[in-house]
C-alpha cells in the first residue's frame, strides 16, 4: 500500500482526511462481497431433459434388447417384460417415496444413511422449486433433477434381471426389485450424491454411479444368483445367444444412452460436460478393443460379442470417473477394464461355478471396482485428471476403497435378505423345471416371440 506524504502547512487538513478515510471500508479488502443469485439457464435445463431421455433410451429398449439378444429364444420375451415392468415400477416409487428418501432430509439423525420422508409425493416439489448444480451461480429446476435421478434408479434396478434371467418367476423378480431398491439403492444414492450423506462427506468420488449403480446392482444380481440357484442346463450344455443382432443394437443404444448418464451428471452444460462427454467415447473404445485382442490372444478369435462386452464395460469403468479423468486417462482405464471383465467373465464365473447369467457381475460390478478405485489415480492432475480441491492420490484411493467395501456390504447384505423373503412369500422363487424347459416367454407369460 502507498504511503501518503503530508505537508507541514496541511498537517491539520491531512489529518482530517486521513481518519475520515480510515473510517470507510478498505477497497478491495473489507468491502462486503455481493451475494452469488443463482439463477435456471435454459441451456443447461434443455441438456439435462436430453440427457435424461437418452438415459431412459438405455434402459428400454438398449438394456431389454442387450439382454434379450443373449438369452435363448424361448426367453426374450420374459427379460423384456422384466426390464420394462421394472423401469415402470421404479419410476412410480420414485416418485412416490424414492426421491424423498436418496435426497430429503437434513443434518442428524440417520441423514448420514438415509434421507426423510419430508418430500413423500413430491411434497414442495414444484414447477418452481429448485436443485443446486456444482456452481453457486446456476440452479436446475427441481423437477428436472428429480425425473433425471429417476432413470438412474430404474437402470441400476433392471441391471439385476441379467443376473438372474431365464430361470426366477416374473412376480419374484418384481418384489425382489421393490425391496432392493428401497433398501439398497435409495441408502446408497444418499450415502454417495446427497449432501447429508456419508461417502459425500467422506470425499469419495463417483461421478456417475460407480458404486450407486455397477458395483451396487453387480452384487445384487451375483447374490440373487447364488440364492437362486443355477439354470438346469448350466455347465451341462452349451448356453449360446440366441440373436447377437439385438444384442449389438441393444449395447450401441446404452452406449448412446451413456452420454446422458455420464456428461449429464455434471448437471450443467459446459466444458467439464465436454470432457465428461468425450470420455465416455474413449473409454469403451479403448476397453472394446482390449477386450478383442485379448479374446484373439486367450480364446483364438475376437468375437462381436466380446467387442459388444468390451465396450460396455469400458462404459462402466469410466462411469464414476468420467468427470474426473483426463482423455488419456480414460483411455487407459477403458482398456484395462476391458481385460479385467474379460477375466472375471470366461475364468472367474466358471472356476466358481456361480450362474450369473448374462455377466452382471463380471462386467458391471467388477467393472465397477476397477472405475471406483481407478477414479482414485486417473484424477491426478498429473495424468491430466480434474480432482476436487483437497485430493492426494493414496488418500483418495483409500476413500474409494472405503466407498467400494460399503457398497459391496450394503448391496450383497440387502439382496441376501430380500431372495429370502421373496423365497418365502412366493413358495420359491425359481419356476419349475419344466418351466424353465418350455422357457418362460411360454409359462410366465403364455406367449412366444417367433413362430
Amino acid at each position: 500500500m502507498k504511503t501518503v506524504k503530508v505537508s507541514t502547512v496541511s498537517t491539520i487538513l491531512g489529518a482530517t482526511a486521513l481518519l475520515a478515510l480510515a473510517a470507510l471500508p478498505a477497497f478491495g479488502q473489507d468491502a462486503p462481497v455481493e451475494a452469488v443469485v443463482p439463477v435456471i439457464d435454459k441451456g443447461d435445463t434443455a441438456w439435462m431433459l436430453v440427457s435424461t431421455m437418452v438415459v431412459i433410451l438405455m434402459t428400454i429398449p438398449g438394456l431389454a434388447l442387450f439382454y434379450g439378444g443373449l438369452v435363448r429364444a424361448k426367453n426374450i420375451l420374459s427379460v423384456l417384460s422384466q426390464v420394462l415392468a421394472g423401469f415402470c415400477m421404479i419410476a412410480l416409487l420414485w416418485v412416490i417415496y424414492g426421491y424423498s428418501l436418496a435426497f430429503g432430509g437434513t443434518e442428524g439423525g440417520l441423514s448420514a444413511i438415509i434421507g426423510d420422508f419430508s418430500k413423500l409425493f413430491l411434497n414442495g416439489v414444484t414447477i418452481d422449486s429448485r436443485a443446486a448444480t456444482f456452481s453457486a451461480a446456476y440452479e436446475l429446476p427441481e423437477l428436472v433433477f428429480v425425473v433425471f435421478q429417476l432413470t438412474f434408479a430404474a437402470i441400476t434396478s433392471t441391471l439385476i434381471v441379467g443376473g438372474i434371467a431365464e430361470r426366477m418367476k416374473f412376480g419374484a423378480v418384481m418384489a425382489f426389485l421393490a425391496i432392493w431398491f428401497t433398501f439398497s439403492y435409495l441408502p446408497m444414492a444418499h450415502m454417495v450424491w446427497a449432501g447429508t450423506g456419508y461417502l459425500f462427506n467422506l470425499g469419495a468420488y463417483d461421478f456417475a454411479g460407480g458404486t450407486v449403480v455397477h458395483i451396487n446392482s453387480g452384487v445384487a444380481a451375483l447374490v440373487a444368483a447364488l440364492v437362486l440357484g443355477p439354470r438346469s442346463s448350466f455347465l451341462k450344455e452349451p448356453i449360446p445367444p440366441h440373436n447377437l443382432t439385438f444384442t449389438f443394437i441393444g449395447a450401441c443404444l446404452l452406449w448412446v444412452g451413456w452420454f446422458g448418464f455420464n456428461a449429464g451428471s455434471n448437471l450443467e452444460a459446459n466444458g467439464l460436460t465436454a470432457q465428461a462427454f468425450l470420455n465416455t467415447v474413449t473409454a469403451p473404445a479403448a476397453a472394446a478393443l482390449a477386450w478383442g485382442v485379448a479374446e484373439k490372444f486367450t480364446r483364438g478369435h475376437a468375437s462381436l460379442l466380446g467387442f459388444a462386452s468390451g465396450a460396455v464395460a469400458g462404459l462402466v469403468a469410466i462411469t464414476p470417473a468420467a468427470g474426473f479423468a483426463g482423455t488419456m486417462g480414460a483411455v487407459v482405464l477403458g482398456a484395462i477394464a476391458g481385460v479385467v471383465c474379460l477375466w472375471a467373465v470366461v475364468t472367474l464365473k466358471p472356476m466358481l461355478k456361480y450362474d450369473d447369467s448374462l455377466d452382471v457381475f463380471g462386467i458391471h460390478g467388477v467393472g465397477g471396482i476397477v472405475g471406483a478405485l481407478g477414479t482414485a489415480i486417473v484424477a491426478s492432475p498429473s495424468l491430466g485428471g480434474y480432482p476436487l480441491a483437497d485430493y492426494e492420490m493414496w488418500g483418495q484411493f483409500i476413500k474409494q476403497l472405503t466407498g467400494v467395501g460399503i457398497a459391496v456390504v450394503w448391496s450383497g447384505v440387502v439382496a441376501l435378505i430380500a431372495m429370502l423373503i421373496v423365497k418365502a412369500v412366493f413358495g420359491g422363487a425359481k419356476v419349475t423345471e419344466s418351466a424353465e424347459s418350455d422357457g418362460l416367454d411360454l409359462s410366465s407369460h403364455g406367449e412366444r416371440a417367433y413362430n
